[in-house]
């Protein structure tokens, strides 16, 4: 599936989207946007209201996105990292621990395959991952403790999300 790809920077935050919302149009006004402000911008607009209202709920920014979306938004006055991805998780964003501990993300599975071995696993859909709030979180329940659960099968790598009671999707493929 191909989705549209965009990159943009404010302020030094710095933001790779790609996907598309269906609510542009309305967020643009609630968010003070000309109409010609894109996606980008856009998520730009809403991690500034995030960080500058704080402690302004993370979930509540991203929640209001609607449509097919993944994105990372990197802020260099904080060095703080945003990632994000829809509740139905059409676009693909992929994750993983490095060898030498760092977390990784793209949206093709083979990039991350060398460096990330088996701790890599599809972004769970519906969340979103914050260095600033600690790490990853539900959209629909951001105070639960979301756990990992490895999968099973050696030569399958992956894992699943749960949410305090609510199973998140993200399966190896």
């Amino acid at each position: 599936m191909l989705t549209h790809l965009s990159f943009g920077a404010k302020d030094e935050i710095f933001c790779l989207f790609q996907g598309s919302l269906d609510n542009l149009g309305s967020l643009k006004q609630q968010y003070g946007l000309a109409k010609n402000a894109n996606e980008v911008l856009l998520v730009i607009e809403a991690y500034k209201t995030l960080r500058d209202r704080a402690p302004y709920p993370a979930n509540h920014v991203v929640s209001h996105l609607s449509g097919d979306f993944a994105f990372v938004v990197f802020d260099k006055s904080t060095s703080t990292l945003f990632v994000a991805s829809d509740q139905v998780g059409k676009v693909p964003l992929y994750w993983g621990i490095t060898a030498d501990g760092y977390v990784a993300f793209a949206d093709d599975v083979e990039l991350l395959k060398g460096a990330c071995g088996k701790s890599l696993a599809s972004f769970p859909q519906g969340c979103f991952y914050s260095t600033a709030l600690g790490g990853l979180r539900s959209f629909e329940n951001p105070k639960n403790k979301i756990t990992a659960i490895p999968a099973k099968e050696e030569e399958i790598w992956g894992a699943t999300f749960k949410v305090e009671g609510a199973a998140v999707l993200a399966h190896g493929e």
